[in-house]
């Protein structure tokens, strides 16, 4: 339970930090809240040669609204940052369902944002909802930056498209449109734990209450976050409810490949996935008209 030797740096700043990545390149990680770096290392399924702490740079934090359109979040934003964030929550109601489920108190005061999404756990809530949301991840390293959407960030299991040299910065998120409702939902053994499978769903609809978008995505059944929105394609131009809600849950099953775990078999993940799908997306539907 004690981690392999490494060299510790505290990076002074974000080119700082950038410069000691493009040094070590894989052998480096850097060092944000450490919710699920630190145990890894002391399991030693981690052995970086260098830890490179960037929690002193301020200016990786927070929400910014100024842009029009787009909520940007800073990488080393923690959960409590954003519980707290009754503007962002609102901004951003996904959210405010998903981040109660994120394991306990003592580490959403310390989990970060872009750790969250860099880790890329597959259990894991915010990568689908990034995927839900179509968030827009902006990419760092000392020689330039690109940006790119979730659905590409994210390579399958714990790996996302970061190159060695290069960290996720910023992510930013589309403002809602007009008459839009959003649920999520997940199913847990236990408070805290890894979802045995959870759902975003995103629902827009016209003027009679019709849909013209509907955004699902999935966690827990999959290498990475499931982005399952075709199988919900059938929803679009009518209103989302009974039999059309069922059809689409249907399709989740039918796309999806969990692969089982020691809480459930991949039969019991499937059955789960298309339960929340038709719970979120039935809510969603709802939502739209109590937001109205």
């Amino acid at each position: 339970m004690k981690p392999a030797p490494f060299k510790y740096i505290a990076a002074s700043s974000l080119d700082h930090a950038l410069s000691l990545k493009a040094d070590y390149g894989d052998e480096a990680r850097f060092l944000a809240g450490g919710q699920s770096l630190i145990p890894a290392m002391n399991f030693r399924l981690a052995r970086p040669a260098a830890l490179i702490d960037i929690n002193g740079l301020s200016e990786l934090a927070g929400v910014d609204r100024s842009e029009a359109g787009e909520i940007r979040v800073g990488a080393l934003t923690r959960y409590r940052s954003l519980e707290r964030d009754g503007a962002f929550l609102k901004a951003c109601p996904l959210f405010a369902d998903a981040l109660p489920h994120i394991a306990h108190p003592q580490i959403r005061t310390r989990g970060t944002i872009g750790g969250n999404l860099s880790h890329a756990d597959p259990a894991s809530e915010l990568p689908a909802l990034a995927v839900a949301l179509q968030a827009r991840m902006r990419i760092k390293s000392l020689t330039g930056e690109r940006q790119m959407v979730a659905s590409e960030f994210f390579q399958g299991l714990l790996t996302t498209d970061i190159q060695p040299d290069e960290m996720l910065v910023e992510i930013a998120f589309p403002a809602p449109a007009a008459r839009t409702g959003t649920c999520f939902m997940e199913v847990a053994r236990r408070r805290g734990d890894f979802a045995i499978c959870g759902v975003a769903a995103i629902v827009t609809v016209d003027e009679q209450r019709r849909c013209v978008q509907v955004r699902l995505a999935l966690c827990g059944v999959g290498d990475g976050p499931v982005d399952a929105s075709v199988a919900a394609s059938s929803l679009i131009g009518q209103q989302a409810n009974g039999e059309a809600i069922e059809a689409a849950a249907a399709e989740v099953q039918g796309m999806i490949a969990p692969s089982g775990n020691v809480h459930a078999t991949p039969d019991y993940q499937r059955h789960i996935a298309g339960v929340l799908t038709q719970r979120a997306i039935g809510a969603a539907f709802q939502r739209v008209g109590d937001a109205a």
